[in-house]
């Protein structure tokens, strides 16, 4: 299926899957990026369908983009939100990243932040504003750590 099928049969799937746990919403649907981005809008089971350190958002994506995979879809990685909680979580890791960049530019010490991927990438957007700090990530899974560095002068 082609980029606009890819989406529509995106945004249905994840309406049907939400009405089987009796959440009747309409989901806005875009792309990003070769990102089928899908937005839930607030309801009373937001916190059931984010669960606990998002993982059931992220189970929701998983669903979503092996149904895609599993019909030969063009666009497969998929991005779901519920209430905005993803970008109101991005925007609270970026002032975070502020905070913990300065800390390093000031006190020259490195910073090492055990954080999943999304909040990983967050952090290594907002360095790439300082000429003087530089991040990278290091270790495998759920070990898989942030380090902040001061780039030294020469």
């Amino acid at each position: 299926m082609n980029k606009d099928e890819s989406i529509r049969f995106a945004t249905k799937y994840l309406e049907d899957l939400l009405s089987f746990f009796g959440v009747n919403v309409a989901i806005t649907s875009t792309i990003d990026d070769e990102v089928i981005q899908l937005s839930i809008p607030s309801t009373s089971l937001n916190s059931l369908l984010i669960g606990r350190e998002a993982n059931n958002l992220r189970a929701l994506q998983h669903i979503v983009s092996m149904a895609l995979v599993s019909h030969e879809a063009e666009l497969t990685r998929v991005n779901v939100d519920v209430a905005d909680y993803k970008r109101q979580r991005a925007e609270r890791i970026a002032e975070q990243a502020e905070e913990w960049i300065r800390e390093v530019r000031q006190t020259g010490h490195s910073r090492r932040l055990n954080l999943n991927a999304a909040d990983r990438r967050v952090v290594h957007k907002v360095a790439q504003d300082y000429s003087d700090v530089s991040t990278h990530s290091e270790g495998e899974g759920r070990d898989r750590e942030l380090i902040i560095e001061k780039i030294p002068l020469d």
